[in-house]
C-alpha cells in the first residue's frame, strides 16, 4: 500500500524514515555481571562448608548410635567435594577449549594435565569411602588439601588463579573439619 512504502506525512510523496526495530532492555554491564556471579560463587562456595562443619559439629555431640551414620554422612560428602574438585578440571578444559571468549584454547599438553588430574581426585576418594571413618577422615582431608595444591599450579596456569584465595579457604576449613572429625 501507499503507507507501507511512504509514511503517513500528510499525503506528501516522501518516503517513510525506516523503524528501528525495538532494542532490547538494557542488560547490567559486564562488570555489575561478573560481581553478581562472583558473589554467587562465593555464597555457594561457603554453602558447601555447612554440611562439614554441621556433621564436625554433631559427631561431638550425638550419641554412640548415631555416631557411626554422622561419620559416614561426613566421609561421604568429603569424598563426593574431592570429585567436584577434579571434575572442575574438566570443565576447564570443555570451556577453554570450545574457544570462549577471551581464552585461548590450552596446549595439548596443558589439556592433557586437567584432563589427567580431573580424574584423579574420584579416585583417590574412593578408597576413603571402603576406610573405616577413623581412617577415612584423615585421608579425605589430607585429599582435599592436596586437591589445592595442585590447583595452585594449574588453575593459575589455566587463568584462573583469582579463584585461589576462596579455594584456599574452603579447603582448609573443610579439611580441618575433616581432621577434628576423625
Amino acid at each position: 500500500t501507499r503507507l507501507a512504502r511512504f509514511g503517513d506525512n500528510g499525503g506528501m510523496n516522501t518516503p517513510a524514515k525506516p523503524r528501528r526495530p525495538a532494542s532490547p532492555p538494557p542488560s547490567p554491564p559486564a562488570a555489575a555481571q561478573a560481581t553478581a556471579t562472583d558473589t554467587l560463587i562465593h555464597n555457594l562456595g561457603m554453602a558447601g562448608l555447612i554440611p562439614f562443619v554441621g556433621l564436625m559439629l554433631l559427631m561431638w555431640v550425638v550419641n554412640a548410635e548415631a555416631l557411626p551414620y554422622v561419620a559416614l554422612s561426613m566421609v561421604c560428602y568429603a569424598a563426593l567435594i574431592a570429585s567436584f574438585l577434579g571434575g572442575i578440571h574438566w570443565g576447564v578444559v570443555w570451556v577453554r577449549q570450545s574457544g570462549a571468549p577471551g581464552m585461548p584454547p590450552l596446549t595439548h599438553e596443558a589439556a592433557n594435565r586437567h584432563l589427567w588430574w580431573g580424574i584423579a581426585p574420584s579416585l583417590l576418594a574412593w578408597p576413603g569411602m571402603l576406610m573405616p571413618e577413623y581412617a577415612a577422615l584423615p585421608w579425605l582431608g589430607t585429599l582435599l588439601l592436596g586437591c589445592y595444591m595442585v590447583d595452585r599450579k594449574l588453575l593459575a596456569a589455566s587463568g584462573l588463579g583469582h579463584w585461589l584465595t576462596l579455594r584456599f579457604r574452603l579447603s582448609g576449613v573443610a579439611a580441618l573439619c575433616c581432621f577434628i572429625a576423625a
